[in-house]
């Protein structure tokens, strides 16, 4: 009865801990543009989440990305994972649930027309539930992205859904849409409106506002930061710090 009343609680901790996934570093909302062919990209970050009271982090985490062919890019993230109830004490950290994904660009940005592509991803099992670092079950996001640029702004967003049937959980839809202008070679700044509709039995929807961007130390390494809350709904403050690099031939 005390291990079924910890996983219990577990799986309650997670059902209102669940924080919303980053697709496109450092924003929630995603952009169709694959990484071109051989190239690849590697971050290191950390995240915070806080609602309810409570703080649900990543941190160190990985994430790389490949061309594999053209228009087409294999996506993995490799997270540690914290939390804390509200008041402190309680907490754990460890290993939470791995992602993996594949981002598809089948159209091209022409003329007036944008750039649409799909970034299906799963979000594999691999935390434990029974601590509050995982799902407790596998789950899936399956997004559609659209984006059109014009001299130094562009802007992009879509929607999706959320398939999760780990206890505790429920198919949820979401969506977003950014803008953002180039400083130069350095500087890239932007803000954008997310909208997430309840993941968890019990919780609430919420849309998030959040501003942010990259600075450019070399063409191929840049530092990601991201700050924001949310204005309707269930209550969030969210952050994202991390740094980046990039390479391929060419």
């Amino acid at each position: 009865m005390r291990t079924e009343s910890r996983w219990t609680a577990g799986l309650l901790i997670a059902a209102f801990w669940i924080a919303p996934v980053r697709a496109g570093p450092p924003f929630f909302t995603d952009d169709p543009e694959p990484v071109d062919y051989q190239h690849n990209e590697f971050y290191v970050f950390s995240t915070l989440d806080r609602s309810y009271g409570a703080d649900s982090t990543e941190g160190p985490a990985i994430e790389y990305n490949r061309g594999v062919v053209p228009n087409t890019q294999l996506h993995v993230v490799l997270p540690f994972s914290g939390s804390v109830p509200a008041g402190g004490g309680g907490g754990a950290f460890g290993l939470g649930d791995v992602e993996l994904g594949v981002k598809y660009r089948f159209l091209q940005e022409r003329g007036r027309w944008p750039q649409i592509g799909i970034f299906p991803m799963v979000e594999v099992a691999t935390g434990s539930a029974a601590r509050g670092l995982g799902n407790g079950r596998s789950w899936y996001r399956l997004p559609l992205w659209i984006q059109k640029s014009w001299g130094p702004w562009t802007s992009y967003g879509g929607a999706g859904i959320d398939i999760n049937h780990a206890p505790g959980m429920r198919d949820a839809a979401f969506g977003g849409w950014l803008l953002q202008r180039d400083f130069g070679p350095r500087w890239t700044l932007g803000g954008e409106l997310f909208r997430q509709n309840a993941m968890a039995i019990g919780a609430r929807d919420y849309t998030l506002v959040n501003l942010g961007g990259n600075y450019n130390f070399t063409p191929g390494f840049s530092l990601l930061f991201s700050g924001g809350r949310s204005v309707v709904g269930e209550r969030h403050t969210d952050a994202y710090l991390g740094l980046y690099w990039t390479w391929g031939p060419g």
